[in-house]
């Protein structure tokens, strides 16, 4: 029998024909070293570089927390800061339990994937996170958008679903405060809609964690606690580690961990991380000054910063929508060579249309940067 012909390499043709065409429409992506004032991290309180978060590893290396967990959480990797920093933020959070997930991104994909089920709906905000598209394209539920902050959209798409004979569980996931536009969505009024549907809420409190709410427990502090009512708490952004915090009911922890695969099958996080996270809920009860501080940039960058087409929004997410891609990315280049970290944002992270320079205030800059910035600006 003759031997077969080797198959030629592969090329990567497509790949490369989809770079190039990215790059056409000024939307090809590159990994940029970080430089200039911080005008573009998540780093909202500062405490990345906290020196109580660097004692708080090196405490935890000194009683012996290793820097790996070794395991997934449900084989060798279960480790008692895990288990410790569960606890302590349900209390802080008002939840009846917590988990704790790698990322914020595995935590929202595996609640859309994990908790509706086959003849469910999700109705979710045109906007919400990419990574909450990722769990319901996952998902065995059906899925349908609402327009954005639209309470009456998201009580019509159940209402329709229900008279056309929908007969399963009904989730409505939203975005306590948008990444991209700094808006709040309308919590209560998602909540009326919640009941008087029959619906669960998921509630990501990703860029609110920390910033709003008492003692930095965010925009849904008041909900917290209801068995209709489950939110996500990121650790990497305001808390300045990583990771994230499923809160709700115990039920919820117990089906996600028998159920989500992005936990099962996960490395469990590092057990130095839990201990650091542990003390970024400290930090938030003891050092209240960092939520005011941070207050008083916001209303100072509004006054500075709105005359140059700035979007007031009352949160530290500023956007400056410049719609067109190539000029989004020529006017964050200027910026960044007069020593700005502000980055451009372009579809598809953003609607078609709506590029835009996302400006993030954060306890890193002063109130002479942002007035150096609106100089540039202008």
């Amino acid at each position: 029998m003759a031997a077969r012909a080797p198959t030629a390499p592969l090329s990567f043709a497509r790949q490369h024909a989809d770079l190039r065409d990215l790059e056409a429409r000024h939307r090809a992506r590159a990994l940029r070293p970080r430089a200039g004032v911080d005008f573009s991290s998540n780093d909202y309180l500062g405490l990345a570089g906290s020196p109580r978060l660097a004692d708080a590893i090196r405490d935890a290396l000194a009683r012996g927390v290793p820097v790996g967990s070794g395991g997934s959480r449900l084989l060798r990797g279960n480790h008692p800061e895990h288990q410790a920093l569960e606890a302590e933020a349900a209390r802080f959070f008002g939840a009846e339990a917590a988990l704790w997930f790698g990322s914020g991104y595995a935590a929202n994909a595996a609640l859309l994937a994990t908790l509706p089920q086959r003849g469910d709906l999700v109705v979710h905000d045109a906007l919400v996170h990419a990574s909450a598209h990722e769990g319901m394209r996952l998902s065995r539920a059906q899925a349908v958008a609402a327009a954005h902050n639209d309470a009456q959209a998201f009580d019509d798409a159940l209402a329709r679903w229900r008279r056309g004979g929908g007969t399963g569980d009904a989730w409505i996931a939203v975005e306590s405060l948008y990444s991209m536009d700094g808006d709040r969505a309308p919590l209560d009024d998602l909540l009326a809609v919640a009941e008087r549907r029959g619906a669960v809420l998921l509630i990501d409190e990703a860029h609110a964690t920390g910033v709003f709410g008492a003692h930095g427990r965010g925009l849904v502090a008041h909900l917290q606690g209801r068995e209709d009512v489950i939110t996500l708490h990121t650790c990497g952004k305001a808390l300045g580690g990583e990771g994230a915090l499923v809160c709700g009911p115990k039920v919820v922890r117990d089906f996600l961990i028998n159920r989500a695969r992005p936990f099962i099958f996960s490395t469990a996080p590092s057990p130095l991380m839990a201990a650091a996270v542990r003390e970024s809920l400290r930090i938030l009860e003891d050092e209240p000054e960092r939520r005011t501080r941070l207050r008083a940039l916001i209303a100072h960058a509004e006054r500075a910063l709105a005359p140059h087409g700035v979007t007031p929004t009352g949160s530290q997410i500023l956007p400056l929508i410049l719609g067109d891609d190539a000029r989004t990315m020529q006017a964050a280049e200027a910026l960044q060579a007069a020593g700005f970290d502000v980055r451009g944002i372009r579809p598809p992270t953003v609607p078609p249309g709506t590029a835009r320079l996302r400006l993030s205030l954060t306890l890193n800059v002063t109130e002479a940067d942002i007035d150096a910035l609106a100089d540039a600006l202008a």
